[in-house]
C-alpha cells in the first residue's frame, strides 16, 4: 500500500508569513479530518530574514536538510526591507532549496474569483483560467550561482539554460496541458520567450519544439514575452498553460496576479522529479503584519496545491478530494461574500477567510 502518512516541513517565515500559515494550517487539519485517509505531520523550522537578524544565517543547516527530507514542503513568505545580506540582496534562503532540491517547474495559476474586483473591466475576464510554467532554477537567476560580476564600473549577470533542466520543463508543462485538458481546458501550450533576438532563446524554443512531438493530443502556441505582457491584458482569457524561462516568469506572474485583482490570490508550486515546495507567490508584507488583515488565499490555495502532488506522487485519492474541496470552498467563499479581503474594500480577515473555507468543505 502506497504512503498516506506524509511529512510536511513548514517555514512560516516574515511578516504575514506566520499569520497565513497558522490559517492554513488550520485549513490543513481541517479537511484532515473531514475526508480521512491520509495524515499529515507538519513540522515548523525558523528562516528567513528575522531568523538572519538574529542569528547571522538565513536558515540552519538541518533545518534546511529537513526540506529535502519531507514529502513536501510548505513555506509562508520570506524577506523583510531593512535586512539584507551584505551584497544588498534580498534574505531568501527558498531560492537555495529550488537549486538544492532541483525544483525546475515553479507552477502559478492564474484565475479569477467570484466577486473579487479585477483591473480589466471586460466581461470575458471572467473566464480567465490559465497556469504560468517558470522554470525556477537556470535563466537569468543561474547568477545566484555564482554567475554575477560587478566592479565599480561595470556588473553583469549569465543566463544559462540547459537542455536537461529544459526537456524535464517542457514535459511537465505539457502534461499539465493534457491534465488540464481532462478537466476541459483548452488542450494547448505556449512557449514564451525572446527567441528573436537571443540565440539561448532559440535554444529554448527548438528544445520545446523536440519534446511537443511526445504530446500531439496539445496544440502548441508561441509568443514573445513583451507580445505576451501585453496579451496578458489585453485577452488573457485565450490561453491556457504558458512555459517560459525563470525571469520572464517572475516577471509575468506577477503580471498575472494583478489582472486577477491581487497578489493574495497567487499560489504556486515549484516541482522537481522528487521534491515539491508550496509558497503564495506575495511577499511578506510587513507593513500589515500582526493586524490580521493578511488575505491568506493564496497560502491556502497553496496548500490544496501541495494536497494534489501528494496525491499524483503517492496515489492517494483522499488528497486529491482534499486538495479539491479546499479549492472549491475558497471558490463557493468567494461567490457567497463571505470572502471580502480588505485590499478589496473587504472587511473579513485572515482568521476569519480561513474559517469561512473551513465552513464549506463540504
Amino acid at each position: 500500500m502506497e504512503n498516506t502518512n506524509f511529512t510536511i516541513a513548514v517555514y512560516p517565515g516574515d511578516g504575514i508569513g506566520t499569520e497565513i500559515m497558522a490559517t492554513a494550517e488550520a485549513v490543513l487539519q481541517a479537511v484532515q479530518e473531514k475526508v480521512g485517509g491520509f495524515s499529515l505531520a507538519l513540522n515548523s523550522y525558523s528562516a528567513g530574514a528575522a531568523h538572519y537578524e538574529k542569528h547571522g544565517e538565513d536558515i540552519s543547516p538541518a533545518d534546511f536538510n529537513a526540506g529535502g527530507d519531507a514529502d513536501a514542503i510548505l513555506l509562508g513568505a520570506m524577506g523583510l526591507p531593512n535586512v539584507r545580506y551584505p551584497d544588498g540582496t534580498e534574505i531568501a534562503p527558498h531560492l537555495r532549496m529550488r537549486t538544492a532540491f532541483e525544483l525546475y517547474a515553479g507552477l502559478r495559476p492564474v484565475k479569477t474569483f467570484p466577486n473579487a474586483p479585477g483591473p480589466l473591466g471586460s466581461p470575458r475576464a471572467s473566464e480567465i483560467d490559465l497556469v504560468i510554467v517558470r522554470e525556477s532554477t537556470e535563466g537569468l537567476f543561474a547568477s545566484l550561482n555564482g554567475g554575477s560580476r560587478v566592479t565599480e564600473t561595470e556588473a553583469s549577470e549569465t543566463l544559462t539554460l540547459t537542455r536537461s533542466v529544459c526537456e524535464r520543463l517542457f514535459d511537465q508543462s505539457f502534461r499539465l496541458a493534457q491534465a488540464r485538458k481532462v478537466k476541459g481546458g483548452k488542450g494547448e501550450l505556449t512557449c514564451v520567450d525572446k527567441s528573436n533576438v537571443f540565440p539561448a532563446f532559440a535554444f529554448f524554443r527548438r528544445i520545446f519544439d523536440e519534446r511537443a512531438a511526445a504530446f500531439p493530443d496539445i496544440q502548441r502556441r508561441y509568443s514573445y514575452v513583451d507580445a505576451m505582457a501585453l496579451d496578458l491584458v489585453r485577452k488573457p482569457w485565450e490561453f491556457d498553460v504558458l512555459v517560459t524561462e525563470n525571469m520572464f516568469g517572475d516577471i509575468l506572474s506577477d503580471l498575472g496576479a494583478g489582472i486577477v485583482g491581487s497578489m493574495g490570490l497567487a499560489p504556486c508550486a515549484e516541482l522537481g522529479d522528487r521534491h515539491g515546495l508550496f509558497q503564495p507567490a506575495h511577499g511578506s508584507a510587513p507593513d500589515i503584519a500582526g493586524q490580521g488583515v493578511a488575505n491568506p488565499t493564496a497560502m491556502i490555495l497553496s496548500a490544496a496545491m501541495m494536497l494534489d502532488w501528494l496525491a499524483r506522487q503517492h496515489d492517494v485519492p483522499a488528497c486529491a478530494d482534499a486538495a479539491g474541496r479546499i479549492a472549491a470552498a475558497v471558490q463557493q467563499g468567494f461567490a457567497e461574500k463571505a470572502i471580502r479581503p480588505f485590499e478589496f474594500d473587504g472587511d473579513t480577515g485572515t482568521r476569519e477567510i480561513g474559517e469561512a473555507v473551513i465552513a464549506r468543505l463540504g
